[in-house]
């Protein structure tokens, strides 16, 4: 009967053991996003969690607390926006203590998000610039409001290797690897959504890429690619849009193939239409998707210098068969050269991978938070998190077309709200960011 007995009690307190270790939340994830006025940081949890928020300085850094919480991740995001470091440890008293070294001061918010269908739940801090204004809560999505669609096109496939480096790496393979890990990144955030013109190995014709970005409604095309050249030491990163003599080849090519008609500017038939309206149609599509094409590449550029050299700092123009989607803005990245024997380890090296998938990621969202489709959620979010006007210090390399377009703002408006005539900005000056209600 007493071994019974404390047989049953040792069951009890395994039990009771196992349902306190249960209770230990983790941190299995850290994102951080810098945005024009204020850096996200996300921490994806594996439940529920109360928290503390604080702010100290001498130095600037906020710290939050989370009681019975471990950190279960290997490594912290790199330095972004205001946050210079990510730091953690775990008190006496069993506190996940998470501290951010910060290069200026701000103004601290968190809140917490339940679990839904495609994330866990999450405890979010937005550090506000002082001179920016608080986003308000988040409120609850409605079901008009969409996800953005990235196309993701590893490049070549099947029997179509790429180039292929010293090693024997084939670009094929590291393409395809980074392409995955782009898509990762951008699944992480809510509102956008990356799909995979091919996530195995095999070969899809460059027409039917396009095809597939159009199929599935997507806001953005990206061909993934790794250079090669005969000069071993060339290196770095490229990124590369449809040059206008690509466009105009394209635009004939479309008008030419009564068979295409049907499919070009969203899905918007051109049979009824004669052939000069046509031209004009697909022209006037063809410039709008260049122009955001070339915004939406240098974002990726921004990116893609911090996670290794970028061999040409401004957007290249080529005449890509890739590319030539005539209404969907599109972009192909050389990650970088495979020919290069030491790039060629960092492409076969899977965190590298996936910091040049992070750099992607991040670059198209920062472009869409400044430039979201009109029916989407972060459409939505921007009108309701950025109902003022906001206030941008020009730092070197600024123009004023180049603030106009990271803000969406047309140039114009943003003249009139400064008191501007001409183009003439100085380092340093205040301009005020008109709101779209302005």
């Amino acid at each position: 009967m007493f071994q019974r007995a404390a047989g049953l009690g040792l069951t009890l307190l395994l039990s009771l053991l196992a349902t306190q270790a249960s209770a230990i939340s983790r941190v299995q994830g850290v994102r951080l996003h810098a945005a024009p006025d204020y850096t996200r940081l996300v921490l994806d949890l594996s439940g529920p969690v109360e928290h503390d928020l604080s702010y100290l300085s001498d130095p600037e850094r906020v710290v939050i607390d989370i009681p019975e919480a471990v950190m279960n991740i290997s490594s912290m995001p790199k330095a972004q926006g205001v946050v210079k470091m990510i730091r953690s440890g775990i008190s006496e008293d069993k506190v996940l203590r998470v501290v951010l070294d910060i290069n200026q001061q701000v103004t601290p918010r968190s809140f917490v998000l339940s679990a839904n269908h495609k994330h866990g739940d999450r405890l979010v801090v937005d550090l506000n610039l002082k001179n920016a204004p608080a986003p308000t809560l988040p409120r609850v999505r409605h079901d008009d409001e969409r996800d953005i669609v990235v196309a993701i096109s590893p490049g070549h496939g099947g029997r179509d290797p790429g180039a292929i480096g010293r090693r024997g790496t084939r670009e094929k393979d590291v393409v395809l690897a980074i392409a995955k890990r782009l898509k990762a990144h951008l699944d992480a955030n809510e509102g956008i959504t990356g799909k995979m013109v091919r996530s195995s190995d095999r070969l899809v014709p460059y027409r039917d890429r396009m095809r597939f970005a159009r199929a599935n409604d997507a806001d953005l095309f990206v061909e993934i690619h790794a250079d090669a050249f005969t000069d071993k030491s060339a290196h770095g990163s490229t990124v590369y849009i449809l040059s206008e003599r690509g466009a105009s080849s394209e635009a004939a090519r479309v008008l030419a193939d009564e068979q295409n008609t049907s499919a070009v500017l969203g899905g918007i038939s051109l049979e009824d239409k004669d052939d000069d309206l046509k031209s004009v149609l697909i022209d006037l599509s063809q410039s709008a998707s260049l122009g955001a094409s070339s915004i939406v590449a240098k974002h990726v550029i921004a990116e893609m210098g911090k996670v290794g050299r970028v061999r040409k700092r401004k957007v290249q123009q080529a005449g890509f068969l890739v590319l030539k989607s005539p209404d969907i803005p599109s972009i192909l990245v050389e990650t970088a050269f495979i020919s290069n024997p030491k790039e060629e380890s960092r492409l076969r090296s899977p965190k590298d991978q996936d910091k040049w998938g992070a750099a992607i990621a991040n670059g198209i969202v920062s472009y869409f938070t400044a430039n979201p489709p009109p029916d989407t959620l972060f459409a939505a979010r921007h009108d309701y998190e950025r109902p003022d006007d906001l206030e941008y210090v020009v730092s070197p390399g600024d123009t004023l077309s180049g603030i106009a377009d990271r803000f969406n703002v047309s140039l114009s408006k943003l003249r009139k709200a400064n008191k501007i005539r001409g183009d003439n900005i100085r380092v340093d000056q205040v301009i005020r960011i008109p709101s779209s209600r302005s």
